[in-house]
């Protein structure tokens, strides 16, 4: 009769809930306080206890940036027993105070538990050729390129690029063959050994017939010679709308086009396929299509870059696509610039499936 009650005491007090896995921990965070980059990367192992009475497993852990890398104990943690998590922070490149978090995810509840990291890390002092990465001749330049982002048609605008003089001798920085669009010169014009200098670039946007993002070649002249490096020069060239009326913008052209993928399916290499599009204006203002440029030397335009529609009607753009010898699944971009307050931009992509061209 005793056996039966314990039994039953035991099974009305019992709770399925209660036998779980715990996990604890010492301490969820961890500061490194302040040390060089130099140092390398640096580890801290958190504690893990498991005060459940059931295995602790770590199924997973998630690092909030890719300079922290989790290791931890891979098999169940038995009730009581301990187990580790190890952070690897590395500082290369990250000078300055930082916050980093690990998700710990396991068969416990709560689930889940942050970790932290913290500390300050003081930058390593980079050489010449870290800070100057384009060598042309006697000059370093800090980049290849001087990208404008967005240049309005109607607008000038300057951006500057640092370079140095990393020789022992006086060397005079000139540009040459430049566009109308460009004006370029270092400022000073002659740098000296050692000297440190700004490359001053203007884009005259009024001065650039063409939409979208361009590109120009720069090349440089040292002390007379021209060098086989050059430079490069971007920008998006875009309308400016920003005067239009409220009435205006009302009566804006609308780009629409039916459909934004032409899919040509099976061809052969070495193969040629028509490509067409159709663009709606659902505006009340002529559209005009301002510029089509295919992104690929593989796609050839069959008309006159520029196009008018007028509101309500349909437009048709004409492509050729070659296969030449692209093999699988090419997909490649066509962009449209027009005159579309609100879309001025739209891309159309050409898909096609290449097969390997016919032996005779």
């Amino acid at each position: 009769m005793r056996i039966i009650t314990l039994f039953f005491l035991i099974t009305i007090f019992y709770n399925p809930a209660d036998a779980q896995p715990k996990m604890n921990f010492s301490s969820t965070t961890h500061d490194f306080g302040t040390f060089k980059e130099a140092e390398g990367k640096k580890s801290h192992t958190f504690q893990v206890t498991n005060s459940g009475n059931q295995p602790l497993v770590i199924q997973n852990i998630v690092a909030s940036c890719g300079c922290t890398t989790p290791e931890w104990t891979k098999t169940p943690v038995p009730p009581n027993g301990k187990g580790t998590i190890t952070a690897i922070f590395d500082p290369a490149g990250r000078g300055g105070p930082f916050s980093k978090t690990l998700t710990v995810y396991t068969n416990s509840k709560p689930a889940t538990v942050i970790l932290t990291l913290k500390g300050e890390v003081i930058a390593r002092v980079k050489s010449t050729e870290e800070l100057y990465i384009w060598p042309v001749g006697q000059v370093r330049f800090e980049s290849s390129e001087i990208p404008f982002a967005s240049v309005v048609k109607t607008e000038k605008k300057i951006r500057v690029m640092p370079a140095i003089n990393s020789s022992g001798e006086p060397v005079k920085v000139e540009f040459e063959d430049l566009p109308p669009h460009l004006l370029l010169k270092m400022l000073p014009a002659t740098l000296k050994a050692g000297q440190k200098g700004l490359v001053e670039c203007t884009y005259f946007g009024t001065k650039d017939s063409r939409w979208g993002n361009v590109r120009d070649i720069v090349k440089v002249k040292l002390n007379g010679v021209v060098q086989e490096k050059n430079l490069y020069i971007s920008a998006n060239l875009v309308e400016d709308f920003s005067r239009l009326t409220k009435e205006e913008l009302a009566n804006a052209p609308r780009m629409v086009p039916l459909s934004n993928r032409y899919d040509i399916g099976p061809m052969n290499q070495l193969s040629e396929k028509t490509v067409e599009f159709r663009i709606r204006n659902d505006g009340k203002r002529d559209l005009i299509i301002r510029d089509i440029r295919p992104a690929c030397d593989c796609t050839t335009l069959l008309q006159d870059h520029g196009l008018t529609i007028k509101g309500g009607e349909t437009g048709l753009i004409r492509l050729k696509f070659s296969s030449g010898n692209f093999l699988g699944s090419i997909s490649k971009p066509v962009y449209i610039y027009s005159n579309d307050p609100k879309n001025s931009q739209a891309i159309l992509m050409i898909h096609a499936d290449v097969k390997p061209s016919k032996k005779n």
